[in-house]
């Protein structure tokens, strides 16, 4: 009676004790010598390699092979194709019909959807289907050499993905940079103001990004508010700072910090942080869709007047940093001090 060499490993040892005679393809002394030929072969190969013979296409694979099979390696062996891959087989009968036509395939990156492991998955696959042949030289059926290339894929996706941010945002720095620059030389008053300006707004740009870099793109508003406000607030007891756990994105965080870097700027320059007594309330609040309200208030502070005209740093709050919550940016000069509003989304993810 013919037996397999006994140092197939595991799926070695269960094609040995597996009861053929169930099968279309019935005990392995009757296989043809073709077939008995490539089991071997594929026994002893470190690639994953997986047979499909006879009238159903049984299967019969090596160890390598065995893992891509997930919770159905308990029972795949000795089992048509069509019920083992029951969920893919729509997309891999025609390839598995050209190969058993005669006609070799290969696929690289393969999208399939699986379930392996009682879900769902996305799996991609290079692999080669090729014709197997009997003792007659006629085509009986096929061999699979596989690859399982979902991690590769999904890594070089993320690596796009992450391409794609890191040029995103040094583009939006460069912008916001210009625009820092351009517009803190034509209102200063001079070229050391101006010098003192850029010098300083370009570092809480710098501070912002940091912040995205420790927090994997994503920062808390609390973060950003503190962070922001440090360099000016001479007592952390003078800033009440309150509102629920909300993460932005890399461009919101970098203009909400912009925004609360100019409004600290400006409250210890004329403001509430330009005497003894003045007091800074922040409040922040996440809506229902997202809708998202951040609010800065200035109390016991100098006696305020509008501005004659219209500075970068406001136009920065009002505008810039409003546009990039698709919403609102209003500053009010009140009497006891100035108040801004922001209203708007935050982006997906947090």
């Amino acid at each position: 009676m013919y037996e397999f060499p006994r140092d197939g490993g595991q799926m070695g040892r269960a094609i040995r004790e597996f009861d053929w005679s169930g099968t279309t393809l019935g005990p392995p002394h009757a296989w043809p010598q073709a077939l008995r030929a490539v089991v071997q072969m594929s026994l002893s190969q470190k690639h994953a390699i997986c047979l499909f013979w006879g009238p159903e296409l049984t299967m019969i694979y090596n160890d390598a092979y065995a893992p891509m099979l997930g919770d159905r390696q308990s029972w795949a062996l000795g089992r048509p194709f069509a019920e083992v891959w029951s969920d893919v087989w729509p997309q891999v009968k025609p390839i598995a019909d050209q190969a058993l036509a005669g006609d070799g395939t290969f696929h690289e990156n393969m999208h399939l959807v699986m379930t392996r492991k009682g879900y769902e998955e996305d799996t991609y696959w290079t692999f080669s289907y090729s014709p197997l042949y009997d003792d007659e030289g006629h085509v009986r059926g096929l061999i699979d050499v596989a690859v399982d290339t979902t991690p590769m894929v999904l890594s070089q996706r993320e690596a796009q993905v992450l391409q794609r941010e890191l040029v995103h945002r040094v583009k939006n720095s460069l912008a916001v940079t210009s625009a820092i620059v351009t517009a803190s030389m034509r209102n200063a008053a001079s070229v050391d103001e101006a010098r003192t300006t850029i010098m300083d707004r370009i570092k809480a740009l710098g501070d912002a990004q940091n912040l995205m870099t420790q927090g994997a793109g994503r920062v808390e508003v609390r973060q950003i508010v503190a962070e922001a406000m440090r360099a000016q607030l001479d007592d952390v007891a003078r800033a009440d700072i309150e509102g629920p756990r909300v993460a932005l994105e890399s461009q919101q965080a970098v203009g909400l910090s912009l925004a609360v870097y100019e409004l600290a700027t400006n409250a210890m320059k004329y403001g509430a942080l330009s005497n003894a007594q003045g007091r800074i309330e922040v409040r922040w609040e996440l809506g229902t869709d997202r809708a998202f309200r951040f609010s800065w208030q200035e109390r016991g502070g100098p006696p305020v007047h509008p501005p004659q005209r219209t500075g970068f740093g406001s136009r920065l709050t009002s505008r810039v940093v409003a546009s990039y919550f698709g919403g609102t940016g209003e500053t009010h000069y009140d009497p006891d001090g100035i108040r801004f509003e922001l209203s708007g989304h935050v982006a997906e993810g947090q």
